[in-house]
């Protein structure tokens, strides 16, 4: 008598239990259909408003290296070019260099005899 109470009270607990996972189990796939229409809706407008800003970024990079920094690069190289064609032609090299190259490039780094301190 007593074992058939104890069993009958044991498998009304597991049909509670059984129907809690169930319904536990109902619960978690409901969150998950949830959570993938959430990130259907939320997610893929940001990811495509995150492509179009770098699509505008990598044409704003391009336009201003074809338009700004080209040719200010090439307008820089051809003035040097033409002040250092205009040294050569009227014998202005700087005398830094050209006793630079005579002597083997030991006169830019001699310094001073005089090591006595200046007067105050």
């Amino acid at each position: 008598m007593i074992v058939g109470t104890v069993r009958d009270i044991l498998i009304i607990f597991l049909a509670l239990t059984s129907i809690t996972v169930w319904v536990m189990l109902g619960i978690l796939i409901w969150q998950i259909w949830r959570l993938t229409k959430m990130v259907q809706t939320e997610l893929k407008p940001m990811i495509a408003d995150t492509k179009e800003t770098i699509a505008t970024v990598r044409g704003t990079a391009n336009f201003m290296s074809e338009n700004v920094v080209s040719p200010v690069i090439q307008t820089s190289s051809r003035m040097t070019g033409y002040r250092r064609t205009a040294m050569a032609l009227f014998a202005q090299l700087p005398r830094g260099e050209s006793a630079a190259s005579k002597s083997g490039g030991a006169a830019a780094f001699t310094s001073p005899t005089n090591n006595s301190p200046a007067p105050e």
